[in-house]
């Protein structure tokens, strides 16, 4: 553990330094390539497994069933009916559910006696509920509705907050990495999309703002002051883009904790609830959970902060300050966290600010 907070000192002082905006565009292209594979999953599956929320169609819950066999359930209704989509699964201990595409009334009844036949249970055990294409369809407009609003929301209280649009710019830019990748792992393995996954990647988008947020935060800290010549010599004789890298590396130990924090719960849920309770309900809410926070992280330390640094390399103030920029990273770093330990020496200097 002791390592593990000398490790967290090192970043914090700038003795040691991972090269996040140095190697940006490599990161970028890199998460390029991943949200294009993500976006062509869904494509080349021929689209996501909607679940019958959003496609409409007929619904049957059996409870009290000694043995949820998926595939009892699908002979029963592959033999009493048309259905060509049948999808069977095991919501929970002892209770099995059923969809297919929309049912008329007599194959309705002669589907609900076949459940009763295949899994020894009474009439009263299963029950039938019929979901209309067009509430599909408005579930899928105010999810969609929902999402847009709130990157438009959180784009400018960005904005607002952090008095440039270009942090406002990256942040979105890491969030909606975020959720396609996360999309793309979701239509990989084929789990159904649910309003409960809906809701799973609404809190992504929330968690992968909030870690920018507190990315940006101290980026602004460390910032402030350079391009009007108000920041204290030490800091001034660093460049911009350093500093930039400072911050992300200086908040590195927090994001790992906090996403750590937050994957050991989800992942219980996801291995309790799925694997061992079977209930459908927490896995598309879990996987969703588990997938994103990890991709939030990474997103908001190769994606948003990089981001950042190379929309501002281009602005003449921070041209100026970089080209007057005297100090080396290492000892600006150490001033700036406010070491009184002597400067490093140059081997050592090296070694921590290398590339890792």
């Amino acid at each position: 553990m002791s390592r593990f907070a000398d490790f967290g000192n090192a970043l914090h002082s700038g003795r040691k330094s991972y090269p996040f905006v140095a190697r940006a565009r490599l990161w970028l292209a890199v998460t390029g390539v991943l949200v294009l594979l993500s976006l062509l999953v869904p494509v080349v599956k021929g689209g996501f497994n909607l679940g019958i929320e959003f496609t409409g169609g007929s619904e049957f819950t059996v409870s009290a069933v000694g043995d949820a066999d998926v595939a009892t359930g699908q002979r029963a209704v592959a033999e009493s009916s048309d259905a060509e989509e049948v999808r069977v699964t095991a919501i929970a201990p002892g209770t099995v559910r059923v969809q297919t595409e929309q049912l008329d009334d007599d194959e309705t009844l002669a589907v609900k006696d076949a459940l009763v036949e295949a899994y020894g249970v009474t009439g009263d055990e299963v029950t039938s509920t019929f979901v209309g294409p067009t509430w599909g369809a408005g579930v899928t407009s105010q999810a969609l509705r929902g999402l847009v609003v709130f990157v438009a929301l959180a784009t400018v209280l960005m904005a607002l907050y952090f008095r440039t649009w270009k942090m406002s710019v990256s942040a979105i830019a890491g969030m909606l990495a975020s959720v396609a990748i996360t999309a793309g792992v979701y239509s990989l393995v084929g789990f159904e999309v649910t309003p409960s996954a809906v809701i799973g990647f609404l809190t992504v988008l929330s968690y992968s703002l909030y870690d920018s947020v507190v990315v940006f935060d101290k980026v602004r800290e460390n910032t402030e002051g350079m391009l009007d010549g108000t920041a204290p010599p030490d800091r001034a004789a660093t460049r911009f883009s350093d500093q930039v890298n400072l911050a992300i590396n200086q908040t590195l130990v927090r994001s790992i904790n906090t996403s750590v924090v937050g994957i050991l719960p989800v992942g219980s849920i996801l291995f309790i609830g799925w694997l061992v309770l079977g209930a459908g309900t927490l896995k598309d809410l879990s996987l969703s959970l588990f997938v994103g926070i990890i991709v939030g992280t990474v997103a908001t330390l190769f994606v948003a902060g990089p981001l950042y640094a190379l929309l501002r390399a281009r602005e003449p103030a921070v041209r100026a300050q970089e080209a007057g920029a005297a100090a080396p990273p290492e000892t600006a770093n150490a001033s700036l966290a406010g070491l009184d330990e002597e400067t490093p020496a140059p081997g050592r200097a090296a070694e921590g600010s290398a590339a890792v």
